[in-house]
């Protein structure tokens, strides 16, 4: 009964998202204000619908209904309840009903807001958002079912799977299910997909209104000042996603990084890449009316590369630990990827002489020079790594081979392109708009300049002479100086114009500049994060031994002593190899550690899971690798000691922080948004394309 009303919700929110689509182009083809309220209650609709269909779907989990295939594949009675509602994203079908709810969550949201300003916008909004949503229902109805049942024909080894029992088929209830797969019951698995999953559907909100801006000709920066908010959540969950999944790769795959260049956290990164550019280029287009070609380009292919990295993620074309198993969805996705970035592209290219800009470009040496190569480092970036993630496709389709790209033809080929890019974060913030003065710079400049000099001096006194982590050490020390001088700068003005002290100046700065000085933090913490990476990546140790009970095995200044191992079985039907070492460094104890592997029956799987002393100097990483079944005749262990990896985290504490303040709803721009007179033709419900807004 509850399968069948979940079905049944799913094919009226579908039918909803269909008929929203296609109303709203027909009302505001023939005006028509009825047809577009009735499209934005259906809308709304989808809502609720969708919100069933989930509620339905973790009800059966939570019960055990094993007669549903995908309870069956998912859960087990071992496992908790909270492991239970999390495995709603756990499965295929399962994760594409989670995104579809959050999607109409935010489609939802934008229907309700107030609509007087972008009242000629929003039936393309809503055509757009409904018409993205209905692809991804459409491919739960049609493809991946989460409510279909298990039936068992006689003869037939093998159950069956589908809503309706086929004919001789007698329904099957298995006593047990499978369980989730171990890999994703870490805590970081569990929040990152949902982080993902949300980064992902923000970003169709300020892509459909840039569309309908192309539809209706209004290609001013109303809709970037109207997306600009939605622009930033959705940034700000696509780092949470990724910075999660850099703890998860860490704490769960036993290689001891967190980083691997890995097709799925490829599929992420591409799109990060070109939003962090759209939410820098945006800026100019605000201030100066210039770059508007660019930002449309970037909410495109953000959008298209979004869509695209869910379909890597569950089409099966590449192998990879985040991925979904084969399945049958990929030719739809492809087939819906293709057409709405062709449609986008005849949308940019009928407005691409309308998208002029304001102003030209004044001088070589200006802030606006800075973001526009600022755009081109990212979009380069992004560039290798679509280059490197569809290679083994590629490769395929063109010699009958999949090969592979190696971790270390991305590193060679990134690293110069994020090492300029980070060395320009602390340089454009102190180029003037326009046209900068080389002295002006060079004033401003020197300190900084001279304070990495000293830095990198210190570094070498210490012993560090590596060419490469003296350039990132170097380039990380001097955007630090540079953005804290900002803060101190800003701070001192205020001082000395309002006589307040130093605290409340610096609060009330920032507080006055949200947007500036949020991005300022978040450089901060790009910087806390680049120390992280440079330290890991040059400067990790390894090594990996054999050991009997008393034994030591030495890396770097830690030596590792085996005491033992035990063997032991859990209440979730886990069965635990625990190894105990005592760890030292420069011959004092520092501590004992745990690394175990867990082995669960329900899913034939094992997990491994690293012994980590972590301080913020560096953390020291240790893997069971095997063992003997009685633990004097020893196990194997692998040592990883990765200096400043815990800095990298901690950047990711500064980063949510930075973008907080930076979307942080400012008191100016809210009077400004409701004082301001609405746009020409705004006040009626829809209105023809015009050439309002065009240049």
């Amino acid at each position: 009964m509850l399968a069948n009303l979940g079905f049944f919700a799913l094919l009226c929110a579908l039918g909803c998202t269909l008929y929203a689509a296609v109303v709203a182009v027909v009302a505001a083809r023939g005006r028509q204000p009825a047809l577009l309220e009735s499209a934005r209650s259906a809308a709304l609709l989808t809502f609720p619908l969708l919100t069933l269909a989930c509620g339905l779907l973790v009800a059966l989990l939570l019960t055990n209904q094993f007669q549903i295939e995908y309870v069956a594949n998912v859960t087990s009675r071992a496992m908790p309840p909270y492991l239970k509602v999390t495995a709603l994203w756990g499965g295929q079908a399962g994760s594409l009903v989670f995104w579809s709810w959050l999607m109409s969550a935010f489609g939802a949201a934008v229907m309700l807001r107030k609509w007087e300003r972008d009242r000629a916008l929003m039936p393309y909004v809503t055509a757009v958002l409904m018409t993205t949503l209905g692809f991804f229902v459409l491919l739960v109805v049609l493809f991946e079912n989460p409510f279909v049942r298990l039936w068992q024909v006689p003869g037939v080894p093998e159950p069956l799977a589908a809503m309706l029992q086929p004919a001789g088929a007698l329904p099957l209830l298995p006593a047990d299910g499978r369980g989730l797969n171990p890999l994703l019951r870490h805590p970081g698995m569990i929040i990152h997909p949902p982080m993902l999953y949300v980064g992902f559907v923000s970003f169709v909100v300020p892509y459909a209104f840039a569309l309908a801006a192309l539809l209706t000709r209004r290609v001013d920066d109303e809709w970037i000042r109207t997306t600009r908010r939605w622009t930033l959540v959705g940034w700000l969950f696509l780092s949470l996603g990724l910075i999660l999944g850099g703890r998860w790769a860490y704490d769960v795959l036993g290689w001891g990084g967190y980083w691997g260049w890995d097709p799925v956290e490829n599929a992420a990164f591409m799109p990060w890449l070109t939003a962090t550019a759209f939410l820098h280029s945006v800026m100019i287009q605000e201030k100066r009316g210039m770059l508007k070609k660019w930002n449309m380009v970037l909410i495109i292919l953000t959008y298209s590369l979004v869509i695209f990295g869910t379909f890597l993620t569950r089409s099966g074309v590449l192998s990879s630990v985040h991925a979904f198993a084969q399945s049958a969805i990929g030719p739809a996705f492809f087939i819906f990827i293709g057409l709405t970035f062709a449609f986008s592209l005849v949308a940019l290219f009928r407005e691409w002489d309308h998208l002029r800009s304001d102003h030209q470009l004044d001088h070589l040496l200006s802030r606006e020079t800075a973001f526009l190569l600022n755009n081109l480092l990212f979009m380069c970036i992004a560039a290798t790594v679509f280059l490197g993630t569809v290679f083994p496709m590629l490769s395929e389709l063109l010699q009958g081979q999949k090969m592979t790209v190696a971790a270390e033809w991305y590193n060679a080929v990134t690293g110069p392109q994020f090492a300029a890019l980070v060395l320009l974060m602390g340089v454009a913030p102190l180029v003037a708009w326009r046209q900068a003065s080389a002295r002006q710079l060079g004033r401003l400049l020197w300190a900084p300049f001279v304070l990495t000099l000293v830095l990198i001096g210190l570094l070498v006194i210490a012993g560090i002479t590596n060419p490469g982590a003296l350039l990132g050490f170097g380039i990380a020390g001097f955007v630090a100086c540079t953005t804290l001088l900002e803060f101190y700068r800003g701070m001192r003005a205020r001082m000395r114009t309002t006589g307040e002290n130093a605290l409340t100046a610096l609060f009330t700065l920032v507080a006055r500049n949200r947007r500036r000085y949020g991005g300022y933090t978040i450089h901060l913490a790009v910087v806390l994060m680049t120390i992280g990476i440079v330290g890991s990546t040059f400067f990790q140790q390894e090594t990996q031994g054999r050991l009997r009970p008393g034994e030591q095995l030495a890396v770097g200044r830690y030596v590792i002593t085996y005491d033992g191992l035990t063997e032991f079985m859990t209440a979730d039907d886990r069965q635990v190899t625990r190894a105990t070492v005592t760890v030292y460094r420069d011959g004092r104890l520092v501590g004992q550690l745990h690394p175990r592997r867990d082995f669960y029956f329900e899913s034939q799987q094992p997990m491994t899971i690293p012994g980590v002393r972590s301080t913020i100097e560096d953390d020291v990483y240790v893997l069971l690798v095997t063992w003997e079944p009685i633990a004097a005749d020893g196990a194997t262990f692998k040592i990883y000691v990765n200096p400043l990896i815990n800095w990298i985290w901690s950047g990711g504490f500064v980063f949510i922080l930075g973008t907080l303040v930076a979307a942080w709803p400012d008191a100016a721009e809210l009077r400004r948004r409701v004082l301001a007179p609405a746009a020409p033709g705004s006040g009626a419900t829809t209105q023809a394309p015009t050439g309002a807004g065009s240049d």
